[in-house]
Parts: structure tokens; sequence; C-alpha cells
């Protein structure tokens, strides 16, 4: 069967992705701005930021904490279970091995609880 995709399809959808970004990042320092001032002001006595300081605001907090991932790393993914090489290792151990090691972490988890 032939593949009849339209390949300026494809390239008006990478179009809008990468249009998107910008769009997105804009509202989200929109959001950071209405959430720091109608919180923070009454809270701890700060200042209102205006929408520049909110984007730089984000900015900096993108640069210093590494947030905003859009998917996972290399080795493994941050918070979606253990590394590849520790799930391939789980992967090529028989059923009984894996029931000796799930003992051993129920013995060691017990232990730290008395």
């Amino acid at each position: 069967m032939v593949n009849r995709h339209n390949k300026s399809g494809m390239k008006n959808r990478r179009f809008f992705f990468f249009l998107m970004i910008p769009v997105l990042f804009c509202i989200l320092a929109g959001v950071v701005m209405l959430l720091w001032n109608a919180i923070l002001p009454d809270v701890l006595q700060v200042r209102a930021l205006t929408y520049w300081q909110a984007f730089g605001l984000l900015i900096l907090s993108r640069i210093l904490l590494g947030g905003f991932r859009f998917g996972g790393k290399k080795g493994g993914t941050p918070y979606g279970g253990p590394p590849r090489h520790i799930r391939e290792r789980w992967m090529r151990m028989s059923e009984e091995e894996k029931s000796k090691f799930k003992e051993a972490w129920r013995k060691r988890c017990e232990e730290k609880k008395s």
C-alpha cells in the first residue's frame, strides 16, 4: 500500500508546534504573574510583578532549576520508574531469582521499621 501522506501537512504541523512553544511560554508567564500578584503580596509583603518580570522569573527558574522537561533522560525516565539497565536486569531474572530479591527487600524494610 502506498503512503499518500501529504508532506506539506507535516510541515504545517511542525510550524504550528514551533509556534505554540513561545505562545504557551507567554501564557505561562501570565499565569506566574497572576498567581504571584494574587498570593505573595498579601502573604509575604513583596511587591507585585509586571508581566516582563514574571517572564524573566520564569526563564531564570528554568535556567537554575532545569524545569520544563518534555521527555525523559536517555538513561531512564526521571519519574517513571527505574533506569533501563535495572529494568533489563530484572527482565533477565528467573522467577525464583525475582522472589528471592523481593524477599530480601522485605527483610530490609522490616529491619528499618523496628
